[in-house]
């Protein structure tokens, strides 16, 4: 409920500093719809509201974005390859791969970076068992520890990092 309040609060300041017209129309719309936001996303915050003044979360965060995009880049090009080879050399399967990620928030930025790295695409993620169950184009290895070492290693601990 706090995270809440304080995402309400941060999300009306931020809409009246971006709304130039301050009548009492515009603002009006801005606590409807900033109490829409915070209703909807405020669970998605930390419960230590501490933590997003932390500034090693944020290092880690810097840290993240090259990596994401190294590792898009490098699935954009072995896709692309394999898309464009006549022999199409693809074996697709399902694998499951264990995470240490227990935070809401942190799974779903790894399911996402995961699904948004081409030639892979999360399926379900068991909580409680800490698994993810991942569509892969072309599976290197049907092991837990080695799907788990190719595939979301890069961006675990990473993550582990900026949200746990």
């Amino acid at each position: 409920m706090r995270s809440r309040i304080i995402l309400f609060i941060v999300a009306n300041i931020v809409w009246a500093l971006l709304n130039w017209v301050p009548d009492w129309q515009s603002l009006l719309i801005g606590v409807f719809v900033s109490a829409f936001v915070a209703f909807l996303t405020g669970d998605l915050f930390p419960g230590r509201i501490k933590a997003l003044f932390n500034p090693r979360r944020y290092l880690w965060a810097l840290c993240y974005i090259p990596v994401f995009l190294w590792e898009c880049l490098k699935a954009n090009i072995d896709v692309a390859y394999r898309v464009l080879h006549p022999d199409l050399p693809i074996r697709p399967g399902i694998v499951k791969i264990k995470t240490n990620l227990k935070s809401d928030i942190a799974l779903t930025f790894l399911a996402n970076s995961i699904t948004l790295t081409p030639g892979t695409m999360c399926m379900d993620i068991n909580k409680e068992e800490g698994v993810l169950y991942i569509h892969w184009i072309n599976v290197l290895d049907d092991s837990v520890e080695g799907a788990t070492a190719i595939i979301s290693a890069k961006f675990e601990r990473i993550l582990k990092g900026i949200f746990e």
